[in-house]
Formats: C-alpha cells, structure tokens, sequence
C-alpha cells in the first residue's frame, strides 16, 4: 500500500485509505461482527488521534470509517503527516486485528490490501462497492496454527 500511495496527492491518498479500509472492514465483520469490530476501529482511532489530531474527527460507522471531515481539510494536511498516520491507524488496525483472531484473519486482510494496490497501481478507478466480495470460510478457518 505504500508504494500505491507514493506520491499521490492529499485528497487522492484519503480515497485509497477509504477504499483499503472498507475492504478491511468488509472481511472482518464476516467474523467479528460490527459491534465487536466498532470497538476495535474506535480504539485505534482513539490511539492515532493522540498522535494525529487530524484523525480526531473520524468516525465509526456501520461501513467502515466516515472519512468526511478529512476530504473537507485534504487542502490544508500536509502530505506527509496525512500519509504516515493513515499508515498508522492500517498497521494498527491489523495488529489489533491479529492479535485479537489469532492471526487467523491476518493473510486474508493482506490479501484484501494486495487486491487494492494492483487495483490503484494499474490505474483502475473503480470505487469500492465494486471490489470482489469475499465469502465466509475465505479467512483461513482450518488453517494450519
């Protein structure tokens, strides 16, 4: 997701984390359901605001993130500040996520990301209700621990 992210400009890099992060929420509520999950995303981002102010307007939603507040200020975030606390609140968010499922959720959220980047590395422009849906059983239950 880095190297998708290089170089794109405040507004352009707020759409990805949106997109990535409701691909992420999307495989992971199969699991945990959106109360257990809510929680989860409402941690992390209390944890990134600390760091991050401009996170501090984020918001849980039954989708995902409400990203609303941060396309209206994508002007005036320095990109690279923008930038490193998205990749904080990811790496967050799927620590937590490993940490709290055993791991067992872990290669089908990288797999989620990988799809996301050689979607946005290849030019593509489609928005996120027209990601490949995933299906229970795709999250490595019976997987080797």
């Amino acid at each position: 997701m880095e190297r998708t992210a290089e170089g794109l400009p405040a507004e352009r890099l707020i759409q990805v984390f949106e997109r990535a992060f409701a691909a992420l929420w999307r495989r992971a509520l199969v699991t945990l359901g959106e109360v257990t999950l809510g929680a989860i995303v409402d941690r992390v981002l209390y944890n990134a605001s600390e760091r991050y102010t401009m996170f501090s307007s984020l918001r849980v939603e039954s989708t995902g993130l409400c990203c609303e507040t941060l396309h209206e200020r994508a002007g005036g975030l320095r990109r690279d500040q923008l930038a490193e606390g998205i990749r904080f609140i990811m790496i967050e968010f799927l620590v937590v996520l490993g940490n709290l499922t055993a791991e067992i959720l872990t290669p089908a959220l990288h797999a989620e990301l990988s799809n996301i980047a050689r979607e946005e590395m290849g030019g593509s422009e489609r928005g996120p209700e027209s990601a490949p849906e995933h299906h229970e059983g795709e999250d490595g239950e019976g997987a080797e621990s």
